[in-house]
């Protein structure tokens, strides 16, 4: 059982050695596809909002706006599409009516939902045997077929406030039915790029190995020995907290926190569970940080004899999107904040890696299985499997996390700095 718990949650740093440089530009227009850009607000705050769903209903095609508030999506002319919908915890679903041409610049307002949810039923309700319901309705909530989904990731690396590792790539996910175990679930990476700090002082970082695989690893509804095995519910304190909107329909939310002490760390978060289906829809939670040794256990396979490792933060975001009476995965976001310092030095390092995979298409027929060749191995980091590219449409037609303005300033800050070496 531990074995199993700690692979699926290891998130692997060894020391990179930088040998090479790549310059991204991002994806331009596409023939035989419509494009549509702009941004997600609070209607009454105008504050941007980050990790909605942008979808087209009654299809798998989606993106998630990111941590600015901004979307891509791009739609095939042959579908005929003629509307996009945004849906995030807490508000009303907006639909957007599309028109035969790319848009650009749009603002989407979501307006909050503030419904006066049954608080009373809620508050009798055990937490503990709910989720425990929740679970067995896995069956009847989830896919029993094969699913083959096309999802794009993005893992960041930043020392301090300065990007110095920046991989992307377009990813097969091939899932099984929800009632086996994801032993033969596998990743394929279809295309990806890196950029790279060509400083000297950047030679020298962490390194992130088997990031594509949070994709399987961090489908929390589907691995179950992460935290929803019901034989080992009872490591955890569960309690009832107001309940919630998404996607226009009532949710419970369960919190959680370690209740035993074990020879490994284990969570607390969040469960928000669907109070008419008892579908799982989201799931946030973190290691739990009192024992650092612990922690560093789980995530830290290798580093140098000097060198201290102090991790400060590990969390981790799960959503599930509902689609014709199933439900599937959609979004996974992990983040990891330490710091890294040789003995004697004065001051650390800190570091942070985010890597986040979104859902952009799904097929449910036809389906082939990835085969062990072409998966990824977690052996290796996105990067030491990616090449150098320079094509401005190196996208195509596939959907992508549009970057932040951040993101695109330390993209041409790398440019720069590459220029001068």
């Amino acid at each position: 059982m531990r074995t199993k718990y700690l692979k699926l949650i290891q998130i692997v740093f060894t020391i990179l050695i930088i040998s090479g440089v790549a310059i991204p530009v991002y994806a331009g227009r596409d023939p035989g596809y419509i494009t549509i850009t702009g941004v997600v607000k609070d209607i009454k705050s105008k504050k941007k909002l980050e990790y909605v769903s942008i979808s087209i209903p009654g299809t798998g095609i989606g993106t998630i706006s990111n941590a600015d508030g901004g979307f891509s999506i791009k739609i095939k002319d042959s579908l005929g599409v003629k509307t996009l919908e945004a849906s995030h915890i807490g508000y009303y679903n907006q639909r957007l009516a599309l028109s035969d041409n790319d848009m650009d610049d749009v603002t989407i307002f979501l307006t909050p939902n503030e419904n006066k949810l049954k608080e009373v039923i809620v508050e009798s309700m055990d937490p503990q045997k709910l989720v425990e319901t929740a679970i067995m309705k896995i069956a009847d909530n989830n896919s029993l077929s094969a699913n083959l989904l096309t999802g794009f990731y993005r893992e960041t690396i930043k020392k301090r406030r300065n990007y110095i590792n920046i991989s992307e790539a377009v990813i097969d996910i091939y899932k099984t039915s929800y009632t086996q175990s994801d032993a033969h679930d596998k990743v394929q990476v279809l295309k990806g790029r890196k950029l790279l700090s060509p400083k000297p002082g950047d030679t020298l970082l962490v390194k992130f190995v088997g990031g594509p695989n949070l994709s399987t690893y961090l489908d929390v509804v589907k691995n179950k020995d992460l935290m929803l095995d019901k034989e080992t519910l009872h490591y955890y304190k569960f309690k009832m907290e107001n309940s919630v909107m998404i996607n226009e329909r009532p949710h419970y939310v369960v919190s959680f926190k370690p209740q035993v002490i074990l020879a490994y760390a284990l969570f607390d978060g969040k469960l928000y569970i669907d109070q008419e289906t008892l579908a799982f829809s989201r799931a946030e939670f973190s290691l739990d940080m009192n024992d650092r040794n612990k922690v560093t256990q789980a995530i830290l396979r290798k580093k140098p004899f000097r060198l201290h490792f102090k991790p400060e933060e590990v969390v981790y975001l799960v959503t599930y999107k509902e689609q014709a009476g199933k439900s599937y995965l959609n979004y996974v976001r992990n983040e990891v904040r330490f710091k890294c310092d040789y003995k004697r030095k004065l001051f650390s390092t800190n570091y942070t890696i985010v890597s986040e995979m979104v859902v952009t298409d799904r097929q449910s027929e036809n389906v082939n299985k990835i085969a062990n060749k072409q998966a990824f191995n977690d052996r290796y980091s996105l990067s030491d499997k990616v090449s150098n590219f320079y094509d401005v449409n190196f996208w195509q037609g596939y959907n992508i996390i549009e970057p932040t303005e951040s993101l695109e300033t330390a993209v041409n800050k790398l440019k720069k700095n590459q220029n001068n070496f």
